[in-house]
């Protein structure tokens, strides 16, 4: 029943459909290239995604309110907590690097000065 080709190959009905499906791909990725390309497309993109952001910025800041409440219900940070506590624990860390850097200019200064006093406490 089937019918072969000339080098033993069998007949696929279905190899033509696949070579007019590869060429309408081609062209609608070719005519989509040109189209994207293209300075209307940008401004019309822009114009829907600012659409889009303006349309949501009430939901988001009712989705931030609802969270929050959920979060102080059950006794969890909210995320101005943590970057709170980010922030302070930050300024903690620079006022203790600065400590450190002055004790040890503290310390170059009096070995500056006595010599034989450090010589005399490291030996001890």
């Amino acid at each position: 029943m089937s019918e072969t080709k000339s080098e033993g190959e069998s007949f696929n009905p279905f190899e033509a459909w696949r070579g007019i499906r590869d060429a309408s791909m081609d062209a609608w990725a070719k005519a989509m290239v040109e189209a994207v390309k293209s300075e209307d497309y940008a401004k019309a993109s822009g114009a829907m995604l600012d659409a889009y952001l303006t349309a949501s910025i009430p939901f988001r800041e009712m989705l931030e309110r609802t969270m929050g409440q959920a979060l102080q219900q059950v006794n969890m940070p909210s995320r101005a907590d943590v970057s709170g506590l980010a922030e302070r624990l930050t300024n903690v860390e620079m006022r203790l690097d600065d400590l450190d850097a002055k004790l040890d200019e503290i310390v170059k200064s009096l070995a500056k000065l006595s010599p034989a006093a450090s010589t005399r406490a490291k030996s001890k």
